[in-house]
């Protein structure tokens, strides 16, 4: 055996996330995970695997546990087989000095793996998992041309994690090829998700090292990623176009939400899931969906179809039907971030009597909605929204994954001379009061909340999400049966939605 049986809990399952942005991996998931790979990767001893960013070691100590019993045939002698798998077919690159030392100690037994006590003697205490501080690369501005992070915010003192992993450095690569040849069959595991650079929203990181596995072409890679790159995220709409462009990806599994992989773990809005990328691959993905306790899937589909994915199959045949109705999306209403250019922590209203030429100010302060008066200068952009009628939308509103879900936040119809913070969005310009209110009764229906909830994967409404929500004449009260009727959706649909979204309160 690669290591003595166990007798107890495997420490493995019940360790303890070190932060949000380094969520170790249970066993059973990076079981789940090397399951995606084909039978023929087990028994070919001329293999070479890579865990770029290595923490506690589950995949390589999984991935040896197989091995071991694979190359029985190809490799005879048990001790020979544990040597060559070890010191030939598996590597990895730690993300700290900490983890280094985890890694060793689950592939090795010992975190020195030249002691008496490592299951094999290798050539240095590092053995094949490397950790060596890299640098960031800064440009004039600021920022590491390579993750994107703040030099203010990771040039904080030798004693401080700088977040310049190796593997998505050049400098780190350049000290990984020192010591071992960078090129690799197999590519698997759990990356770094994101890192505070110090603004309002963390820097994603497991995009780049999705990017970094794919240039080294290996055979395959298999690795655990949020799910956010599927619809939304900082700076991710490349990474969405080429994920889901790329015909190699072969396998996707996606939960809901990421406790049902991680339990105990920071919940990361939208999820996580794993997948396959095979180089040989060039056809469609087999794709399995899990929302709570129900798996729909697999089925295989096409994961360009649409700008971004369509994560449950079972929205398809709808959003088929609403687009083939060609209306316009209701995204030529919807107003961008800060509306009239006043932010969330805008204080520049008045508290007492309005002045002659003053605006209503609609905000949110200590939880609470409240309406200021506002010099009319102080707006900065939207004005030709100033006098119309609109509806205000909540910016933000979600509920991390749960079922039925509401999707919005509470509207509310406002006049002509009134403005608001960043807290909404604005939905105008409308003619009249009846208009708005036609709106604001459309927003209520299962059906448009459906639609949005097809491109929200986080809390934010920006205005992506509000295309596939087809526009209507808003001169009506808007119900969900007459929206059901106007785009043939069938009981069974309709049950779906209703399972999905839930009744706006009055």
């Amino acid at each position: 055996m690669l290591v003595s049986a166990k007798s107890q809990a495997d420490i493995l399952d019940v360790i303890s996330n070190l932060s949000s942005d380094e969520v170790f991996t249970p066993p059973p998931v990076a079981n789940a995970v090397l399951d995606l790979l084909p039978e023929e990767v087990w028994s070919d001893p001329k293999l070479r695997w890579l865990d770029p960013g290595t923490k506690t070691g589950v995949f390589l100590r999984e991935a040896a546990r197989r091995l071991m019993d694979s190359l029985e045939k190809a490799i005879p002698d048990e001790d020979e087989r544990r040597e060559h798998i070890l010191k030939n077919m598996l590597y990895g690159a730690a993300i700290t000095e900490l983890t280094s030392l985890m890694a060793r100690r689950s592939l090795y037994c010992s975190k020195d793996a030249t002691s008496d006590k490592s299951i094999v003697q290798m050539a240095t205490p590092e053995g094949n998992i490397l950790f060596e501080r890299v640098e960031h690369d800064f440009n004039d501005s600021g920022r590491c041309t390579e993750c994107g992070g703040s030099k203010e915010q990771l040039e904080r003192g030798e004693e401080r994690e700088n977040y310049a992993y190796a593997f998505i450095h050049k400098d780190g690569r350049d000290k990984m090829s020192e010591v071992m040849d960078m090129q690799f069959d197999v590519i698997v595991g759990n990356p770094p998700y994101q890192m505070d650079i110090g603004e309002t929203s963390d820097m994603p990181l497991y995009d780049k090292f999705v990017v970094q596995a794919v240039a080294l072409n290996p055979k395959y890679i298999s690795m655990v990623v949020p799910s956010r790159w599927m619809q939304g995220g900082k700076s991710l709409g490349q990474f969405r176009e080429s994920m889901l462009n790329d015909k190699r990806i072969s396998a996707l599994v996606d939960f809901a939400r990421m406790a049902e992989v991680f339990p105990g773990a920071v919940d990361f809005e939208g999820g996580v899931c794993y997948f396959l990328w095979e180089a040989t691959h060039n056809d469609s993905a087999r794709c399995t969906y899990h929302q709570g306790d129900e798996v729909i899937g697999p089925t295989q589909r096409d994961l360009g179809s649409f700008d971004v994915l369509v994560r449950d199959p079972r929205a398809l045949s709808i959003l088929e039907k609403v687009i083939a109705s060609q209306h316009a999306p209701l995204t030529d209403l919807v107003s961008g971030q800060t509306p009239f250019g006043l932010t969330t922590n805008f204080k520049g209203y008045r508290t007492g009597k309005k002045h002659p030429g003053d605006l209503t100010l609609h905000l949110s302060a200590g939880g609470k909605r409240l309406a200021r008066a506002v010099p009319s200068p102080a707006v900065t952009k939207g004005r030709e929204l100033i006098d119309p009628w609109k509806v205000l939308v909540p910016m933000a509103y979600g509920e991390r994954g749960k079922l039925p879900a509401r999707v919005l936040g509470p509207t509310a119809v406002v006049g002509p001379k009134s403005v608001c913070t960043q807290t909404f969005l604005a939905i105008g310009p409308l003619k009249t009061r009846e208009e708005a209110e036609s709106l604001d009764t459309y927003l209520r229906t299962r059906f448009a909340r459906f639609m949005i909830s097809l491109r929200k994967i986080s809390q934010h409404n920006m205005r992506g999400v509000w295309l596939w929500a087809p526009a209507q004449k808003w001169d009506r009260t808007w119900i969900d049966e007459a929206l059901y009727k106007k785009y043939g959706i069938t009981e069974e649909e309709q049950a779906y939605i209703e399972e999905m979204i839930k009744e706006m309160p009055e």
